[in-house]
């Protein structure tokens, strides 16, 4: 995956470093020179100096060609600006802005980007969200800690009872929509094919629950 990150601080650094050491392109861009410093030694990603909005700086950062942008500078508006412009004008697939004040989170979900909020875990979402978008959550609580998700189930699940998912305390089967209707799943309700299911899940259980829905229970 090729992700381009506007903003070297902290977040950005952090990020692009933990990319990189799983094998992905990364390519950074920030304003001052010296942020460079904050990206360990020996970082195997591109550093381009200048604005995470310059269409010329985002070029020859090989946008046209990414799978991803992630806002991290500091400011909203500049974040909300590179990020339009990576949604908008270079159709990237995954576009991710980070800001501060709750009327620039507004303002990204009136434009379809997706807003970090908490910098508490920033990097944590924004990792998830670029590796692990087919879990999606629809709705997050506290700091992100608990999250709800909607997943299409597999068919290999067809027949189990649902309750099957369930791990205490950390993951809860709380709603099915199944042919167009919404239905709270009894103890014995069992899986049908097409079924849409929402889980209660905690945020550290996320690789838990994908190895539900990726391979059969128990094995």
């Amino acid at each position: 995956m090729r992700v381009i990150i506007a903003g070297c601080g902290r977040a950005g650094s952090l990020l692009a470093a933990q990319l990189a050491g799983e094998g992905h392109d990364v390519r950074i861009v920030d304003r001052a020179a010296r942020a460079r410093g904050l990206l360990p030694a020996g970082f195997p990603g591109r550093f381009h100096q200048g604005s995470g909005f310059s269409r010329t700086v985002l070029e020859a950062a090989g946008i046209e060609h990414a799978d991803a942008f992630v806002a991290l500078t500091s400011g909203d508006n500049a974040n909300i600006v590179g990020a339009r412009t990576a949604k908008e004008t270079y159709r990237v697939p995954i576009v991710l802005a980070h800001v501060h004040a709750a009327r620039s989170a507004d303002l990204c979900r009136e434009l379809g980007i997706p807003a970090i909020a908490s910098v508490r875990w920033t990097v944590r979402e924004i990792h998830r969200r670029l590796l692990h978008r087919h879990v999606t959550p629809e709705l997050a609580f506290g700091n992100g800690e608990t999250l709800l998700i909607r997943s299409r189930l597999p068919g290999y699940l067809t027949g189990r009872r649902l309750a099957e998912l369930d791990v205490d305390g950390e993951i809860r089967v709380v709603e099915v929509t199944r042919a167009g209707r919404s239905l709270v799943p009894a103890h014995h309700t069992p899986a049908e094919p097409g079924d849409l299911v929402t889980f209660a899940v905690a945020a550290t259980s996320l690789g838990r629950l994908r190895g539900f829905l990726d391979k059969e229970l128990g094995t």
